[in-house]
């Protein structure tokens, strides 16, 4: 790079291109829309969790503006399926047919020109129900007298996995210290700023339903609508515009957008359901709810020789498009070891089916309940021997010298050092400042702890881990179009989308660490079926490694092409030149890319005869040398105060040292782990959905379900190591989850060591006041 320019490419910190248009505003989401003609759709949703619709009495006057299932003729129900052996499918109508199956389950739709009256109007209908005992929990759902959802299952379990190593009972049977513990996590609703919204219009010229919706995955939307309203592929354009947050909460079909497009086609003018927060926590709490029972099984030093697991997920009442219901129990017995390296390992995971809303992979997908369970493991292992946490962990860590490793469930560890990821941690919290500080005591009387956590997260799987699971979502190579405008500008398609993760600065910075092209000269088009190539879309920290992979790969295949026009116009060899700073260098001067691009669109008499008739327009696919997916990790280390007698914690010093190979933009990470921190404190302190034996949510509003804000998250510190993938472009791996996985079992390992001396064990999340009371007083009597 010439003297005097700032890098801006592949490492630099570059602040993000999006934020000028949010922060002023001018951001263009699903409610920014408005369309000619446009009406507004409330639905009535289901009052009871679990029952039979004996009738609905819509007002005759109101009838034309009120649809309901058997209106919807030949739409097909919802159906997410998969190979796995014993899975038991779902059918999910876009509008409850015959049964209701959750609170906030879709029973009507109604149409009118503002939501207020369309609200009125579902106001205005009756529904009869013959209301059925519900399940309400997990492990209810597995009793022999348990309600049935699905009476065809004859029981409520979407899948029983198994994961059993046949020599488990002999390394077991070599054990001097077994601890068994049982750990329960929360329900949650995921909070993304902007909830769910949905714009469809049917276009009479290009005989095309053109849907905007807030989602993750538009082209996955477009598949799941083709299938349930039985039109092909080119008849549908789905365009994602900007995206307040989705964090897996966008990442389905969902029925609402079936039901929408259903009722634009069928009425021909656009119609619009915007999600309010009522609905959005009443009808959607559907994540992160698990049951651990686990035995750990080590030597009299904490070298862990085998461990066995019995877990539970909620899975709630369906299976949602792509596929929801057995992602997280059937990952529970994949990714239980962590980074440890240890020889028997069983475990068992139920997918319970219960009369809540579907489950939804959250940010980390199943790692931060098994991250809870595994790492207080650890915690309760280093009590049982006397020794340090992190001693412990050190003894069982895979080492960086076995890189890469294949661990007990098959994982494929690409490269990393978890031992000196530890090690930082530890360092950096300063654990011995902290037991001589305890020793001490508090002057207010509180009592203080310090807790660690350590992870890998798999992230941008590809085809060969998902085409066994026989899902209708198995990623394939990731896409990138690439063109130079005639004035020199380079437009990049892709077929993922940005909700937050800043690809439009990124992936600018991988075209310029290729093409030396000014970042303010890349444009990204993303979000739209009509324009960009087909993609699975954003979801498992896949969007840096396979959607950089693939800008990168295209920019060199363009690249290619303007160096054999840029040769000619310098009167050259192709082989003596090269691509820098956006020019095409030989060694008696140099032409830019612009130039290039002028002369290819406007000046063609220039070319040479045996140019390219390709021009500078290409499509380029990308998949890692190995598509088993990278292997980001990170250690957590949390200070907490905890009063004793309010059960009030807080968070005093938080650090982390995260590995997530080369890092394309550190600012941008940062943010990212930020962000995780942020919603792991939730799933850690505060945010819980209750259900009472009826099936019924009791945390309805933001003043009951509870969200940390700025005061609840402390100033971070994050150190970084990079530990470059062998397998991907520049090294980069998946890491937008990472932040969210590790905060629970940290800070609950924080407290526990804070209320050792008490014989206090946290056991549930979310850690709350009340909770922490009753085992103080328990552990007491």
């Amino acid at each position: 790079m010439p003297d005097g320019l700032e890098a801006t490419g592949v490492g630099a910190r570059v602040p993000r291109r999006e934020d000028d248009r949010y922060m002023r505003g001018r951001g263009q989401y699903i409610g920014d829309i408005k369309l000619a003609g446009m009406k507004d759709v409330a639905f009535l949703r289901s009052p009871v969790a679990h029952g039979h619709i004996r009738g609905i009495q819509v007002p005759e006057e109101l009838r034309p503006r009120v649809t309901i299932a058997s209106d919807m003729v030949g739409v097909k129900a919802i159906r997410a399926v998969t190979a796995l052996p014993g899975f038991k499918p779902s059918e999910q109508p876009a509008l409850a047919d015959g049964k209701v199956r959750y609170v906030g389950e879709l029973v009507a739709m109604c149409l009118a020109g503002s939501r207020a009256e369309a609200e009125d109007i579902a106001q205005a209908i009756a529904v009869d129900f013959d209301e059925l005992p519900a399940v309400h929990d997990m492990l209810q759902a597995r009793d022999s007298d348990a309600p049935l959802l699905h009476e065809q299952w004859g029981d409520n379990v979407f899948l029983k996995s198994v994961v059993d190593d046949p020599k488990f009972d002999a390394t077991a049977g070599k054990a001097t210290v077994r601890v068994t513990r049982t750990f329960r996590t929360a329900r949650q609703c995921m909070a993304p700023i902007e909830g769910r919204g949905v714009v469809a219009q049917w276009d009479s010229r290009l005989e095309q339903l053109v849907v905007h919706s807030a989602t993750q995955m538009p082209h996955i939307v477009r598949t799941g609508l083709s299938d349930c309203l039985g039109i092909d592929h080119g008849k549908i354009r789905v365009i994602a515009p900007d995206v307040g947050g989705g964090f897996g909460y966008k990442g389905i079909l969902l029925p609402e957008e079936v039901a929408i497009c259903w009722l634009a086609m069928q009425t021909r003018h656009p119609v619009r359901w915007l999600e309010d927060r009522r609905e959005q926590l009443s009808a959607n709490a559907n994540c992160r709810e698990h049951h651990y029972v686990v035995t750990a099984h080590a030597d009299d030093r904490g070298r862990l020789l085998a461990m066995e697991a019995k877990a539970h997920v909620d899975s709630g009442a369906y299976s949602a498009y792509p596929f929801s219901a057995c992602l997280e129990a059937a990952q529970v017995g994949s990714i239980l070891p962590g980074p440890y390296d240890f020889e028997g390992f069983r475990c068992t995971t139920w997918s319970s089916a219960t009369n809540k809303p579907p489950i939804l992979p959250y940010r980390g997908v199943a790692r931060t309940g098994v991250c809870f369970a595994m790492e207080l493991m650890m915690d309760a292992i280093a009590r049982e021997v006397g020794r340090e946490p992190h001693e412990v962990r050190q003894l069982n860590l895979v080492p960086a010298s076995a890189m890469p490793f294949d661990n007990i469930t098959a994982k494929h560890f690409d490269s990393g050092d978890y031992p000196e990821c530890l090690r930082r941690a530890v360092e950096a919290i300063d654990i011995p400042s902290i037991r001589a500080r305890q020793a001490k005591g508090e002057a207010d009387g509180r009592l203080i702890g310090v807790g660690l956590s350590i992870f890998c997260e798999q992230g941008a799987h590809g085809t060969s881990v998902y085409s066994g699971w026989g899902i209708p979502m198995v990623p394939g190579h990731e896409q990138c179009s690439a063109r130079l405008s005639p004035d020199g500008e380079l437009e990049l398609r892709i077929g993922a989308h940005s909700h937050g993760q800043g690809l439009e600065t990124t992936l600018a910075q991988v075209a310029n660490e290729v093409l030396g092209i000014d970042i303010d000269a890349v444009k990204l088009v993303h979000g739209d079926t009509q324009y960009t190539p087909y993609s699975t879309g954003t979801w498992g920290s896949r969007c840096m490694v396979m959607s950089g992979g693939a800008v990168a790969r295209a920019c060199q295949a363009l690249g290619e092409r303007a160096a054999q026009i840029g040769a000619s116009l310098l009167q050259t060899d192709a082989a003596s030149v090269r691509i820098e700073n956006g020019q095409v260098v030989a060694p008696g001067g140099a032409v830019s890319l612009a130039e290039i691009a002028r002369v290819w669109y406007l000046k063609p008499q220039d070319l040479p005869p045996d140019v390219d008739p390709a021009g500078l327009e290409v499509t380029v696919g990308y998949k890692p040398e190995r598509d088993t997916g990278t292997f980001s990790y990170a250690a957590h280390a949390a200070l907490v105060a905890v009063d004793p007698e309010l059960g009030h914690v807080e968070i005093l010093d938080y650090a982390i040292v995260e590995d997530g190979g080369v890092l394309v933009n550190p600012m941008i990470v940062d943010g990212q782990v930020s962000g995780g921190v942020a919603q792991g404190i939730g799933t850690a302190l505060y945010e819980e959905m209750p259900f009472d034996s009826q099936g019924q949510p009791l945390a309805s509003t933001l003043a009951d379900y509870l969200l940390p804000g700025a005061v609840e998250v402390p100033d971070l510190r994050i150190l970084h190591m990079e530990s470059p993938s062998p397998y991907t472009e520049f090294g980069q791996k998946g890491i937008g989850e990472s932040g969210a996985i590790g905060p629970p079992a940290a800070i609950g390992n924080a407290i526990n060591d804070a209320l050792k001396d008490m014989g206090v064990e946290v056991d549930a999340l979310p850690i709350t006041p009340r909770r922490l009371l009753a085992l103080i007083q328990a552990a007491a009597k």
